[in-house]
């Protein structure tokens, strides 16, 4: 495991914000069961907590255990191929917090393959908030430098690396396959 994956972890698990690259923009991550960090992380945003989050993981494993049980064919969808990130929005657990899921009964969900964000969610052992790293409406960073020129110091660690397409990831309801939100 590399330094910056151990350090950025070691962030997560002190309450941190930390700033790590995806397949589509950088996100803005920390531990999604920590109420206070993500809060100070939709502050940060300037973003409502009506609109929840998306999670990310590594595995579908690391989040099937906020779900509603779901039907087969909507695992297959899931944890097949995609062409190009897609978030799925998935029945969760009524328990799940409100920060997470904001004013629905579902969850954002996207099993990463970006190589760095995978290895964080694979270091940490579950998944992590993934929201675009960005003040609410503007357009996301797609650099270490544009992290550093919106948020400045108030995030706690910058993990460095390559994005992936600098849009939006597709949108689709994990239960029916119907796409929400496409990029651009």
């Amino acid at each position: 495991m590399s330094w910056h994956i151990r350090e950025a972890v070691r962030h997560i698990a002190a309450g941190g914000i930390i700033a790590y690259p995806t397949e589509t923009v950088y996100g803005l991550g920390c531990d999604p069961f920590n109420g206070d960090a993500v809060l100070r992380l939709l502050g940060l945003k300037h973003r409502n907590i009506d609109h929840g989050v998306i999670l990310i993981a590594s595995n579908f494993t690391q989040v099937e255990s906020l779900l509603l049980p779901l039907p087969l064919a909507a695992r297959k969808r899931i944890s097949a191929r995609q062409q190009g990130p897609v978030t799925w929005t998935l029945p969760c657990l009524q328990e799940i917090p409100v920060w997470l899921r904001g004013k629905h009964t579902s969850l954002a969900v996207r099993i990463t393959d970006h190589p760095v964000a995978a290895a964080l969610c694979e270091h940490w052992d579950g998944p992590l908030v993934s929201t675009s790293a960005n003040l609410h409406g503007r357009r996301p960073a797609t650099s270490a430098l544009e992290i550093y020129n919106i948020f400045n110091a108030a995030l706690d660690y910058v993990l460095h690396g390559a994005c992936g397409t600098g849009q939006a990831s597709t949108i689709r309801d994990g239960v029916t396959g119907k796409i929400l939100r496409q990029p651009g």
